[in-house]
């Protein structure tokens, strides 16, 4: 027989027992869709989850702290395990998924335009990096390594201005900083009426500097942290903290070679930063990333997913049953035909392959049928149930409560075919060892 002459076979055969087939057709159209469903919440869980720590942080960004004694130095002379310098840099960039690397330098600071005044968190870094960071600007541009105090401002930090002698406090419009008249000093008093006593602690106004800086840009990001920095090249800041901790009157611990306590370590594949945490781990330093958050997250989701999915697995498993009792059916209400065919000399392999085919036909029908229900249910979930699902998992608001992926739709749809085909080896089995002579004569 051509495999045409079966497949035509098969589907006459279906169509003779059409109740029954669409009962099995919908068992597996059941389970299947069950699968897809109970998957795809978990993918938007694991996405939900991913967009809501990114608005707390860049996932591509690592914190590597030292992870020696005070000051970044190591206790033991000669050994640099866990210190930030030059050296130890250069290696912490040749780990494979880093694209770049800077040390930080950081200070608290006072800026003022005008009468208007505020201070947020100034980091020192090197220029060259903050491209490879994948940073951009909504205005301006970022910093390069030939500027001359510049600064460049995050998102949210133009907004904190204010006018301290005015009682309306902060007016929430975005001040103009790309500007060369800005001020920045370590006196935290800085244009506030001075309560005595000075900034120093001992009675007497210490002498601070003050430095005129020029605003170059606005970070686009409104998100993560860096919406709340401001940006300068490293050697500069560097002058001007050791100037203001020398005017506070602290003292910095002596150093022979110039370390630093902290590093920003930028990946390029997401998937890769926890690896790259490990080994900055083992080479002696203290990390913290917000990809962290997203393991631990996302190993929570998979939790749900593989719980969701067993549910799932289930009712095809059911629907697997369902198959094999139509099919077993079938061979009992078709014996004379199998006698029939095996006395007019057909192939035993041609029998076993049309009660295959037809158990295949019906775990592929239900399988298609079970994916353009899921994306029903999928579309559902997103539009009117998507407010109440979010809310109960707690996933990131914005983003789909059930994802799809194509391979999922795909293996689904493979999966519920082999299911079928299992389902009906046995029957076939039964089929092709039947003896031609019992068939007729049971008839």
């Amino acid at each position: 027989m051509h495999n045409t002459d079966v497949l035509e076979l098969c589907f006459r055969n279906l169509m003779r027992r059409r109740t029954r087939t669409i009962l099995a057709i919908t068992g597996v159209v059941i389970g299947t869709c069950a699968i897809i469903v109970m998957l795809s919440i978990g993918f938007g869980l694991s996405a939900g989850f991913q967009a809501q720590i990114e608005s707390y942080g860049n996932l591509h960004m690592i914190d590597v702290y030292s992870g020696g004694g005070r000051g970044g130095v190591s206790p033991n002379p000669g050994d640099d395990t866990g210190v930030i310098n030059e050296r130890n840099l250069a290696k912490i960039e040749a780990i494979k998924g880093v694209s770049a690397v800077t040390p930080v330098a950081s200070e608290y600071l006072i800026f003022g335009i005008g009468k208007k005044i505020t201070s947020a968190t100034v980091l020192g870094v090197k220029a060259e990096v903050l491209e490879k960071f994948n940073y951009e600007v909504q205005e301006g541009r970022l910093l390069k390594s030939t500027d001359r105090m510049g600064v460049l401002f995050g998102n949210q930090v133009p907004y904190w201005f204010y006018d301290p002698s005015s009682r309306a406090g902060w007016s929430g419009e975005a001040t103009d900083v790309m500007t060369d008249k800005i001020v920045m000093t370590g006196d935290w008093e800085y244009g506030q009426p001075r309560r005595g006593g000075g900034s120093s602690g001992e009675g007497q106004s210490a002498e601070f500097k003050e430095y005129k800086v020029k605003g170059i840009g606005v970070l686009a990001n409104p998100n993560d942290e860096s919406a709340y920095q401001v940006y300068m090249n490293l050697d500069e800041l560097e002058t001007i903290i050791k100037e203001v901790h020398k005017a506070r009157g602290e003292r910095s611990a002596p150093s022979v070679a110039k370390t630093y306590d902290r590093a920003l370590v930028y990946v390029n594949d997401i998937n890769d930063c926890e690896a790259v945490s490990a080994e900055l781990r083992d080479m002696g330093y203290n990390t913290y990333s917000q990809s962290d958050w997203l393991a631990s997250m996302k190993q929570t989701a998979r939790m749900i997913q593989g719980v969701l999915g067993g549910i799932g697995g289930i009712s095809l498993f059911v629907a697997a049953l369902g198959i094999t009792n139509t099919m077993i059916m079938s061979i009992y209400e078709r014996t004379k035909e199998i006698g029939v065919m095996k006395v007019i000399g057909a192939n035993l392999k041609d029998i076993r392959k049309m009660f295959l085919l037809e158990a295949g036909m019906i775990g592929f029908l239900g399988g298609v049928a079970g994916i353009i229900l899921s994306l029903l249910i999928s579309l559902l979930l997103n539009t009117v149930l998507r407010d109440a699902i979010s809310m109960f998992f707690g996933s990131g608001g914005g983003v789909a409560v059930s994802i799809i992926p194509w391979w999922v739709a795909a293996g689904s749809l493979v999966f519920a075919t082999a299911i079928g085909m299992a389902a009906g080896f046995f029957p076939a089995k039964r089929a092709m060892q039947m003896s031609a002579l019992e068939s007729l004569r049971n008839e």
